[in-house]
């Protein structure tokens, strides 16, 4: 097994009778990017904040790189770097003055600021004003400034919000090269689901405090059970006699889904011909991941 940067165990926070986080056992291995994934309220910040040692958890641990949080803070955060909403910087300073601040405060060598600078592709604007930065700019240098230092694990709290779409593919590009490049360990939160689709190598989903789903994509794709559609005439006739065949039929609208597994869908049709029912439309169909994230969290919507 790989081995785990983050680790928790039954992490759990309460603000009086509210439980925004709920015993929650997250599991991040070096090197991959692991999104956090869920909507807004979710309690991904509050998790995240936890894992940083800004907010005490109620109940349980988290250890990273096999350190507790609660007992070893200090060692912990030198080798982690974060974005936790939206970055600070001085407008009127260069990108280059901004992260001489960062690293004079974390005492890293001077080549770190070129260094940081070309993994985010901004040596090219080091000295200008952080004020005339767009937005994916500024995204970008909050990144390198996350990175100065050597850090071995990057925790991003919704790196893409409120970026353009070219902003967007900008930073994702940057986080998904970073393990390869870097060899960092990305821990990313998104309420967005095609971004963590697009980036993410494991996914954990919380809703409600409560963590759901974890595992890689392509565990999360295998819930897509495909399912056979047929639309026959009359409905109510057609539902009883495939029921009667020992199957699962669930009707929506106009149409009955059956799971397929291992049904033959020209079998089926061929049945329901015989029995003298009028088939007007059958299809096979599977869930895409939306459907997929709605069905596991109750229809929490992203």
């Amino acid at each position: 097994m790989s081995e785990l940067v983050v680790e928790t165990q039954d992490l759990t926070k309460k603000y009086g009778n509210f439980t925004a986080v709920d015993g929650i056992d997250l599991q991040v291995r070096k090197g991959e990017i692991y999104g956090f994934l869920g909507p807004n309220g979710a309690g991904k910040s509050t998790t995240i904040r936890m894992l940083l040692g800004l907010v005490k958890p109620t109940r349980g641990d988290a250890r990273i790189f096999g350190l507790s949080i609660r007992q070893s803070p200090m060692e912990i955060l030198k080798r982690v770097g974060a974005i936790v909403e939206s970055p600070s910087y001085y407008g009127n300073l260069t990108a280059v003055e901004n992260l001489e601040i960062t690293r004079r405060i974390l005492g890293a060598d001077k080549k770190e600021i070129d260094r940081v600078l070309e993994i985010v592709n901004l040596s090219q604007w080091k000295n200008k004003k952080v004020k005339n930065f767009s937005l994916g700019m500024k995204q970008r240098l909050a990144i390198a400034q996350a990175l100065l230092g050597n850090r071995e694990l990057l925790i991003l709290d919704e790196p893409t919000n409120g970026l353009d779409p070219a902003g967007i593919h900008e930073i994702r590009q940057l986080i998904k090269n970073l393990p390869g490049m870097l060899g960092v360990t990305v821990l990313m939160s998104s309420h967005i689901l095609s971004e963590v689709e697009l980036t993410a190598t494991s996914v954990g989903i919380i809703s409600r405090g409560r963590l759901l789903f974890q595992g890689t994509l392509e565990e999360l794709r295998r819930k897509s059970e495909n399912e056979i559609c047929i639309e026959a005439h009359p409905q109510d006739k057609a539902l009883k006699f495939l029921e009667s065949k020992g199957l699962k039929v669930k009707a929506r609208g106009n149409r009955l889904f059956i799971k397929k597994n291992s049904l033959d869908a020209a079998a089926l049709n061929r049945a329901l011909v015989m029995e003298g029912f009028d088939v007007t439309h059958l299809s096979t169909e599977g869930k895409n991941l939306e459907d997929i994230f709605l069905e596991i969290t109750g229809g929490d919507a992203i």
